[in-house]
């Protein structure tokens, strides 16, 4: 039976078969994700049963409701394991999304079938100096002139976010080196082609004059121009 996945499980399903070991991994976001997928039936004491597939696989429960790094790749490793032998789970299709994004984050706004703009969600940088008013690069003393990439977690970040899109427009600022719409429109090329198919549009706009509202009636208009 095909299985549907709403969109949080979509993501983390894929995180977790191509993407970087999702940091912070939730032992009962664990539990919800391969009970949807298959079962997860008790052990004994603090262990579970996994299984999806022919696969099978025992499981404990954490002392903590963070899972630890080893497990979280075993469970890599299993899912990986039980993708290769069926179809991969359908996921919940939003008609299109709208990216509206520079180097200090991204606005995702979510089309499923309504007039307006649904569910934004906002993904940050990676920064973790948590400096807010630039952002960290490698070898940054060594560049100079035109900004340098950020760390491709961000754009991975954004990436599993548009899964679910059919249609993907992308709205940002600048050229170049200094284009966060370029940046993620190479990365999807190289990492992503799946979904780098899907980008029907990109504009660039001035986002600095932009307020939340200008942005959201932005999203809006590209959104309803593909209707």
């Amino acid at each position: 039976m095909t299985v549907h996945l709403h969109h949080k499980l979509a993501v983390l399903h894929e995180s977790l078969l191509h993407g970087k070991l999702p940091r912070n991994l939730h032992w009962s976001e664990v539990v919800e994700l391969v009970g949807h997928l298959g079962q997860v039936e008790p052990h004994g004491g603090e262990e579970f049963a996994f299984l999806v597939g022919t696969q099978r696989e025992i499981f404990k429960k954490p002392h903590t409701s963070e899972c630890a790094v080893d497990e979280v790749s075993r469970l890599r490793r299993f899912l990986k394991a039980a993708a290769s032998e069926s179809p991969p789970p359908a996921v919940a299709q939003t008609a299109r999304m709208v990216v509206v994004i520079d180097h200090h984050g991204a606005h995702i706004f979510h089309d499923r079938g309504g007039s307006r703009p649904e569910g934004e969600v906002k993904i940050e940088p990676y920064d973790p100096h948590h400096f807010h008013h630039h952002l960290v690069h490698r070898k940054e003393a060594n560049y100079r002139g035109d900004r340098v990439p950020e760390e491709t977690s961000f754009y991975e970040e954004v990436a599993l976010a548009l899964v679910p899109a059919t249609q993907i427009v992308l709205i940002g600022s600048g050229t170049g080196k200094s284009s966060a719409v370029e940046a993620l429109v190479e990365y999807l090329n190289k990492h992503r082609p799946d979904i780098s198919r899907r980008v029907t549009a990109t504009e660039i706009v001035d986002l600095s004059a932009l307020t939340e509202p200008d942005i959201e009636a932005l999203a809006k208009r590209h959104m309803e121009s593909v209707n």
